[in-house]
């Protein structure tokens, strides 16, 4: 498995790649974060243009199995946030197959 970029080499690629100091391209970046949570729990969705949107969603009460036991247990209904990615980066990362 591919290692994972930290904040701090994200941070210093995207200062590097604008041309900006590390510390406002951090200060950018949780800027972003920042709107993308107020947005989420006010509007319900935050979209990144080109990457996809988080959307706030609402999953309702179910029943489920204790796997120890099997016996049925009530699931309570709660509120989620997904990630759907856009098309236009799914094909970039994957390439759809060609019939």
């Amino acid at each position: 498995m591919a290692k994972v970029m930290t904040k701090t080499q994200v941070v210093s690629h995207l200062a590097d790649k604008v041309g900006l100091q590390k510390k406002a391209a951090a200060g950018v970046l949780e800027d972003l974060v920042g709107l993308a949570t107020k947005e989420c729990k006010s509007g319900g969705q935050f979209v990144v243009p080109g990457i996809g949107k988080a959307v706030k969603a609402h999953r309702k009460e179910r029943t489920g199995r204790n796997p120890q036991t099997g016996a049925p247990i009530k699931i309570p209904a709660k509120t989620v946030v997904k990630f759907r990615l856009a098309k236009s980066f799914k094909d970039a990362v994957v390439p759809p197959k060609k019939k």
